[in-house]
């Protein structure tokens, strides 16, 4: 049986899961619960993973996967693992390559994006990923892009991820996009607006967030899926 505690943040972390496709850090769980300190958190994590209820992935510092809900909780909190803002199924992005017999897409590859110091972003397109059609939103084009570096591994994004990204200008608080930084290098952050500037958010505390007048960002996509390969 789980404490009152335990199912609030087996709560919180399925709802997040299912909203944005990656668990939250440590100190949104923080947040969420009302807690003072990350310790109680890490007391938490450890009493569900102990309980079967969660799996930390081995060498990915804060990355959780839900494994099974408690009856007692409501249907709609059960997980469903897609990465999506979306979901329409019967409708293609336009560069989208449909693959026969499987609901899956082929996405361009555009290169490496950085997820640490800004590198220069999109490389010419070369091979194609197969996407899953729930990443997939609307008629709106998408690509993908290799991650490279790990300043988002509390955001469940890694080294070596293949990241969806859905083409768009517009991003709000909160937003994970692709970000152009004074026209020429990109990087992969947490996106928010703070006193007329843009705040570009690592989500990893070795790494410092970017603080920049609006006019030197572009937003370039937001992210819609990720794909790992173990």
């Amino acid at each position: 049986m789980l404490t009152r505690k335990q199912l609030d943040l087996l709560d919180f972390i399925n709802k997040r899961v299912a909203r944005d496709g990656v668990p939250p850090s440590f100190d949104e769980m923080k947040v969420a619960l009302d807690l003072r300190s990350k310790s109680g958190i890490h007391r938490l994590v450890t009493a569900l993973e102990e309980r079967g209820f969660i799996r930390r992935l081995a060498h990915r510092a804060r990355a959780i996967e839900i494994v099974k809900l408690p009856d007692s909780m409501s249907p709609k909190l059960t997980f469903v693992p897609r990465l999506i803002d979306g979901d329409v199924p019967d409708r293609r992005p336009a560069n989208a390559q449909p693959i026969e017999g499987v609901h899956a897409s082929e996405l361009p590859l555009m290169g490496r994006i950085a997820a640490g110091i800004p590198i220069e972003a999109i490389n010419d397109p070369a091979p194609t990923i197969a996407v899953p059609g729930q990443m997939l939103s609307g008629s709106a084009k998408h690509y993908a892009l290799e991650v490279k570096g790990d300043s988002m591994i509390d955001a469940g994004i890694n080294d070596g991820d293949v990241v969806v990204i859905r083409e768009t200008t517009q991003a709000e608080n909160g937003d994970i996009v692709v970000a152009q930084v004074e026209g020429y290098e990109a990087t992969l952050k947490r996106f928010r607006r703070k006193d007329g500037m843009i705040v570009l958010e690592a989500a990893n505390e070795a790494f410092e967030s970017r603080v920049l007048p609006a006019g030197s960002v572009n937003v370039q996509g937001k992210l819609v899926g990720l794909i790992r390969t173990y």
